[in-house]
């Protein structure tokens, strides 16, 4: 069976919606013309175009798309004839679904012709208060007469990917997540400070969040830490490599002394704090480490952990751009901090304000030796 695939151009003029292929104009103009030659001369292409391109179908269908007969003028086949009755038909039924498309494209395409419009593509480890700003953004500059539009490109992805995805020019910003204050010599540090660089990368603050145990109503295995975890054997479920949440774990099993072979379910993975919960709530697993608000969201209790800072990073550059200023903004602003500190487990932290990585991290130390005696 031969697939449809479905094309349009962009320009200034107004014309009607049309979703169709250029063989059935070549068609229709031979089975108006009654050549080829006439055919090309109606569509302002030359013979040898035309005749080209019947021939290119014809093979690429696998069918006969013209009949010449000697005397008679070029007629369609059968099959070129089936072929425009085929569009006629489909035109004649769609074409109300064809323009309702028509307008949602250039609804979309609208945003990029908006010199007020801007759009922030943001990879970052999975968050739901960054679900929450990216409604919250949007629905706040259309409320606002004249208002920049701001709009915010999310794809969830771990977070040394999104800082990957930062480095390779594939968003313009990454969110990541460490404990508070990550010391030298961390995890944190091993798995961070190769791929961020001072003076070329600029954190923006956003939050403190809570990261706990997600637990069954009741918490019935009596779950306070990791360690009682391991003691009692619970099912635990973990989060893959290359999340910011994986980097907590195995942070914390080090300071607890606990190795990931000795905690059961270490090696069974979810993508998120949603699925992670879930896998709770549906008694697949007895335990998870995740926020309070996917907790919430299924219903379990939460036995909060550690604190934890979420960070924003882009290029020093990115910050000269219309759509990052937009961004800091809306997080200045008081009441999407109000909006932020009613999501359970967050607490507004710095939001907005550009921070050096030295400052935020602390794991870089470039003082000059002293008493350094001249060469």
């Amino acid at each position: 069976m031969h697939r449809l695939q479905f094309h349009y151009t962009l320009s200034r003029d107004s014309s009607p919606a049309l979703v169709r292929n250029p063989l059935i104009d070549l068609l229709q103009a031979v089975a108006a013309h009654g050549s080829i030659s006439a055919a090309a001369r109606a569509l302002d292409l030359s013979y040898r175009h035309v005749w080209g391109e019947l021939k290119r179908w014809e093979q690429e269908l696998g069918n006969e798309l013209l009949v010449w007969e000697k005397g008679q003028a070029a007629r369609l086949s059968e099959f070129g004839a089936k072929l425009l009755w085929a569009e006629r038909q489909a035109q004649a039924r769609l074409a109300p679904q064809i323009e309702a498309l028509r307008g949602d494209l250039e609804r979309a395409f609208a945003v990029a012709f908006d010199p007020h419009a801007h759009v922030v593509t943001l990879y970052a480890s999975h968050d739901d208060a960054l679900a929450v700003l990216r409604e919250y953004a949007l629905a706040d500059h259309t409320a606002q007469s004249n208002a920049e539009q701001l709009h915010l490109d999310i794809r969830f992805c771990g977070s040394v990917d999104a800082i990957r995805a930062l480095n390779e020019g594939r968003c313009v910003m990454a969110g990541f997540h460490t404990l508070q204050h990550p010391q030298p010599g961390s995890l944190a540090e091993q798995v961070y400070k190769p791929l961020l660089q001072p003076g070329l990368h600029k954190v923006i603050g956003f939050a403190e969040r809570t990261q706990g145990l997600m637990v069954a109503p009741g918490n019935p295995l009596g779950l306070l830490s990791l360690a009682d975890v391991q003691r009692t054997g619970a099912r635990f479920v973990n989060r893959a490599l290359g999340t910011g949440t994986r980097v907590v774990v195995d942070e914390l099993l080090a300071q607890a002394g606990i190795a990931g072979k000795d905690l059961r379910g270490y090696d069974t993975t979810e993508p998120s704090h949603t699925a992670a919960a879930h896998a709770v709530a549906s008694g697949s697993a007895d335990v998870a480490l995740g926020i309070a608000i996917a907790a919430q969201a299924q219903g379990l209790d939460f036995v909060p952990l550690v604190q934890e800072s979420y960070h924003l990073v882009c290029l020093k550059s990115a910050l000269q751009e219309p759509a990052i200023a937009a961004l800091l903004e809306v997080l200045q602003s008081p009441a999407w901090q109000d909006r932020l500190a009613g999501i359970a487990g967050y607490t507004p932290s710095h939001c907005g304000e550009v921070l050096s990585l030295r400052k935020v991290l602390g794991w870089w130390s470039f003082a000059r030796p002293k008493n350094r005696k001249p060469l």
